[in-house]
């Protein structure tokens, strides 16, 4: 194909798009994940790593895979440090190897070995081999899982209670009245189909946030990153450990299934798959996410993956990389300008959390229910993400039951090969993980 024949970088009129809602995407999902800027570094912590060094990593190894992720793939899916992984990193990789250097290079291995497998073909392969009910569920039940973590985040619904895993909050409460707030304003938005509803629900919460002392205005100050945790990763140690697999192996199965549950999100909520459900242009995703995991490791920032908080930037029209590439210019000004950043609260982003998990949620009005031999597994992924509080997890159940009974059924030959060796490889993972746990 000659230079003046190739299609343009990012072919915005083909998607339908523009750059206003490229850059009006980006802003929406860089709001809905910046938070992870100032929650890595907590987490890391617990491992040893100095907190303003995880920043600059974070923000430098997010930016990196998000410009990877635009310029490659070509998908509006953002990327930076997994929630759950770090923490896993953290608490007990590190803990059990004694070295946050040993974690990190266990990270590295994971996004080796997984890029080894997208370039098999296996992880596509696995996508193909998933019923279209299931993969719908997976969608819809991350819809569920990030609607949950907005509640939370929001106040509405506490955690963690004594007599009872989840109550209700108090709405009174000043971060939760600034959700309140948020949540109604980008609601109504949203149902008048105002351009940009979300960004503006995000900027009207915070403005109540200030009156309200939920957050504050300390005056512009350049921060002075260091980067001290980069190339720090011990591969060869990870390689040498004698403990390292089964830890190895759960990394694998959460960024292996993780990454296929979001991509399969977006895609449906983008309309970015084809006409059996495929999600456009998957193998590039999955190569950059690999990859992604072991640029995570190599800068001590842990594995990073893709953002289901993606979601709100196709929620307010993004349709291609440009949006990716923006956010990853986001990220590099973090770097300098994370203490700006913090300005903008976790309860003023929540409500698009709860608003996006609506909008993705709607794909279960397609699961066929009257089928129930699908439709019950597809209900165990449904309530199983958010309830497990895990991708990995609630997809896990479901893929294990689809397969127990078709087998009970006596239709062994109604299911795809390559579904007996998932479900095979998830009872694996839940014995390991009751080893390991």
């Amino acid at each position: 194909m000659s230079p003046s024949n190739r299609p343009p970088l990012f072919n915005l009129a083909a998607h339908q798009t523009t750059i206003t809602r490229e850059v009006r995407g980006a802003i929406a999902t860089f709001l809905t994940m910046a938070y992870i800027l100032f929650v890595n570094p907590s987490i890391l912590k617990a491992a040893g790593i100095d907190p303003s060094a995880a920043v600059a990593a974070t923000a430098l190894a997010s930016a990196l895979c998000c410009l990877f992720m635009g310029f490659y793939a070509n998908f509006p899916l953002a990327t930076a440090p997994g929630m759950g992984l770090n923490a896993f990193v953290a608490f007990t990789i590190a803990a059990k190897a004694g070295s946050w250097h040993i974690a990190m290079g266990v990270i590295v291995l994971d996004g080796l070995l997984m890029l080894l497998l997208v370039l098999a073909g296996l992880r596509e392969a696995v996508m193909t081999a998933i019923p279209r009910d299931l993969r719908l569920a997976t969608g819809a039940g991350i819809g569920l899982f990030i609607a949950f973590l907005g509640l939370v985040s929001a106040g509405i619904v506490k955690m963690n209670i004594a007599d009872a895993p989840l109550q209700p909050g108090i709405l009174t409460a000043p971060t939760t009245l600034v959700a309140v707030v948020g949540l109604i304003v980008t609601a109504a938005l949203l149902a008048w189909r105002v351009p940009g509803a979300i960004v503006l629900g995000i900027a009207a919460a915070t403005a109540v946030a200030f009156p309200l002392h939920v957050t504050s205005w300390n005056g512009f100050a350049w921060a002075r990153p260091s980067f001290a945790t980069a190339f720090h990763a011990d591969v060869w140690g990870a390689l040498h450990w004698h403990q390292l697999w089964p830890y190895l192996f759960a990394v694998l199965m959460v960024d292996f299934f993780d990454t296929l549950g979001t991509a399969t999100a977006i895609g449906e909520q983008a309309g970015l798959v084809d006409a059996d459900g495929k999600v456009l242009r998957i193998k590039q995703i999955l190569i950059v996410d690999s990859i992604a995991a072991a640029i995570g490791g190599a800068l001590g920032a842990s594995s990073v993956t893709a953002y289901i908080e993606s979601a709100a930037g196709v929620a307010e029209g993004a349709r291609t990389g440009l949006h990716s590439v923006i956010v990853g210019c986001f990220f590099i000004a973090a770097i300098f300008l994370a203490p700006i950043a913090a300005v903008v609260p976790a309860s003023a982003t929540a409500p698009a959390l709860i608003l996006v998990g609506f909008l993705i949620m709607a794909q279960v009005t397609r699961i066929n229910f009257a089928d129930l031999e699908t439709a019950i597994p597809a209900f165990l992924i449904l309530i199983g993400i958010p309830l497990t509080y895990s991708i990995a997890h609630g997809i896990g159940y479901g893929f294990v039951a689809y397969v127990l009974i078709k087998l009970l059924r006596g239709r062994p030959h109604h299911v795809h090969l390559l579904m007996y060796l998932v479900a095979a490889a998830y009872a694996a993972y839940f014995v390991t993980e009751a080893r390991i746990g």
